[in-house]
């Protein structure tokens, strides 16, 4: 009865009910529409943020690339200057020299005696350059700086009389006097175009969707910005970085095609939104999906884009995480790194480089699957923890994967590599995690010291013996050695020069390694006397073949030095079995005419 009362009461005059607003799907509705706007709110804050933190991040990527590139032209002022100081100031077949260093964005290469441009290649169309640097009035202050502080300096933008702009790169070059003082020489000097020199990276900026400036200071002694390369007039609220090369100042913007205001990306989230509201699966399947995306960022940070591996951070993030959910567990860590990666890089090229870090990483995979925490620690170096495994449990795997063949392709060829290993236990060898693998790199410090190659567990004794070394490396002792040492292939078809000491590579008259090797083509023929070389080579592997001297072998030669000069030597070599190259020979070089003398006087 009082329910009919009640209901009665609501009745209007005409005997209906009145309409009312279904209330739980109106704050349903209420709150799905609060909840969509603050989510596409959020999402558009934070892809804002990401694009203007990734527009950062690829600003000063570019920047670095564009340093590099202003690189390739201090580099020929580098080349000029060597071929002069190599000819005591001489100039020498210079035409024939700016001809092999010319390249599609090169305008010119000169030569500034005293400051005076003398030489111009090429000569056609830049006659007008010859001029006294020190004198002109444009160009006289900052070269009497770049000579007065011995630095390489840059000047320009300028109009180029045959179109187009470009900066001129200056080098002082400084004569070595026999007092061991600098004299100055002069200056070597490269005009190169822009933006030609830059054309590869604004490209890459272009099809990666972004417009850019760059501007630099006219001269070292200037703080006014011009502009070099632009793809618009003007650029809105732009990300800038700036970068310094030789003292100029360098200033890249960068903003996106599109601009920063994107809010129509917003607008199918808006459509998914709304079909959100009306589905919960839908929600759900949104909120997943942008889990997932964090999730993919998150592993980004911690991995490691060459390999796949866990970067070190995320090793240390990872090797932490486990241990506290359990840290009673034995674990081993390992140490591990490529033998003689640099040679690899430098005889076959980075690429193939990257191919044996690839190829390490996989078959850590492949090896110690789900049990391991893997990592590449930096350059070469991994490291990796087997979780509830013994030293002694762990070492027969170990071994195998130590002695495991590898092999890269570079030329269409397979080469072999090796590893070298050392691993430590927890708690046995070191009761904090953290330390496991410094115990772990002392165990393969022991590995490299006895021959590479293998692996290693740590013993207590490794850090006296570590403290208590010589501290003598091969390329110091090498270095230091009393004569001229030098180690090639010993193969007559392949006598490939491995390593050559400083002493050897002055005695050829060269700078360094790097020159010594393009001087004689790696080849240990090239450092015989042609008329020679055939008799040598046919004694040297009779000597061996009949095995008349023992382990020595005595030859005598007379040594191409660099500048064609020869010079009588004697060649005191011994034939070495080693596992990486097969056969090779360990050889010194001593200059006959000092020999002869000291036995003369004696």
């Amino acid at each position: 009865m009082e329910r009919q009362e009640r209901d009665s009461a609501h009745l209007d005059p005409k005997g209906k009910r009145p309409f009312r607003v279904p209330i739980y799907p109106a704050l349903v509705f209420i709150a799905s529409c609060l909840i969509l706007a603050g989510v596409l709110y959020n999402s558009y804050t934070v892809y804002r943020e990401q694009m203007e933190r990734i527009t950062k991040l690829n600003t000063i990527s570019y920047a670095d690339r564009l340093a590099n590139d202003l690189g390739r032209g201090i580099a020929i002022t580098d080349a000029v200057e060597s071929v002069v100081l190599s000819d005591a100031g001489k100039i020498n077949a210079f035409s024939e020299v700016a001809d092999n260093l010319m390249t599609d964005y090169v305008q010119s290469i000169q030569l500034a005696p005293d400051g005076i441009v003398t030489e111009i290649y090429p000569e056609t169309g830049n006659e007008a350059g010859k001029i006294d640097l020190f004198q002109d009035e444009q160009r006289g202050e900052i070269c009497r700086y770049g000579r007065d502080h011995g630095v390489i300096t840059m000047q320009g933008p300028f109009e180029l009389k045959q179109g187009g702009q470009g900066i001129a790169i200056r080098n002082p070059v400084y004569l070595r006097e026999a007092d061991g003082s600098r004299t100055f020489w002069g200056f070597a000097i490269v005009i190169i175009r822009v933006p030609e020199i830059f054309k590869d990276t604004v490209k890459a900026l272009s099809d990666f969707g972004y417009d850019y400036q760059l501007t630099m200071t006219s001269s070292p002694l200037s703080n006014e910005q011009a502009q070099v390369s632009s793809s618009v007039a003007q650029l809105t609220n732009p990300v800038n970085y700036q970068f310094q090369m030789e003292g100029t100042n360098f200033c890249l913007s960068v903003m996106p095609k599109q601009g920063w205001n994107r809010r129509w990306i917003m607008v199918p989230y808006l459509i998914l939104g709304i079909c959100i509201i009306l589905s919960l699966t839908g929600l759900s399947f949104a909120m997943l999906q942008l889990r997932r995306h964090r999730d993919a960022l998150a592993l980004l940070s911690v991995t490691d884009p060459l390999t796949g591996l866990l970067n070190r951070h995320g090793f240390d993030e990872a090797v932490q995480k486990r241990m506290k959910a359990d840290s009673s567990l034995p674990c081993v860590g390992m140490q591990m790194d490529i033998d003689d990666f640099k040679f690899i890089n430098d005889l076959y090229g980075h690429d193939v480089g990257d191919q044996a870090l690839k190829t390490l990483a996989a078959d850590l995979r492949q090896h110690f699957g789900t049990d391991a925490i893997l990592s590449r620690s930096g350059g070469d170096e991994f490291s990796a923890v087997l979780i509830g495994k013994t030293a002694e449990e762990a070492k027969p795997e170990i071994e195998a994967f130590t002695s495991a063949a590898r092999y890269v392709r570079a030329n269409g060829n397979c080469y072999p590599f090796y590893i070298s290993l050392g691993y430590a236990e927890y708690p046995k060898d070191q009761r904090e995690i953290s330390h496991l693998i410094r115990y772990a790199d002392m165990a393969l410090y022991a590995v490299k010291l006895h021959g590479k190659q293998s692996c290693a567990a740590y013993q207590s004794t490794y850090e006296t013996q570590q403290r208590s070394q010589f501290g003598f490396a091969l390329p110091e002792v090498a270095r230091h050695l009393p004569g001229a040492f030098l180690i090639y292939r010993a193969d007559p078809d392949n006598d490939q020069i491995l390593f050559a000491n400083h002493e050897l590579v002055q005695f050829a008259g060269c700078r360094d390694f790097e020159e010594f090797l393009a001087y004689t083509d790696h080849r240990f023929r090239n450092l015989v006397r042609p008329d020679e070389q055939e008799t040598v080579e046919k004694s040297i592997w009779q000597q061996i073949d009949a095995k008349t001297s023992g382990d020595n072998d005595y030859v005598r030669f007379h040594f191409v030095k660099k500048d064609g000069s020869t010079k009588p030597v004697l060649d005191h070599g011994r034939i070495v079995q080693n596992r990486y190259y097969g056969n090779i020979f360990y050889v010194l070089i001593m200059d006959c005419e000092l020999i002869e003398s000291y036995y003369a006087s004696v």
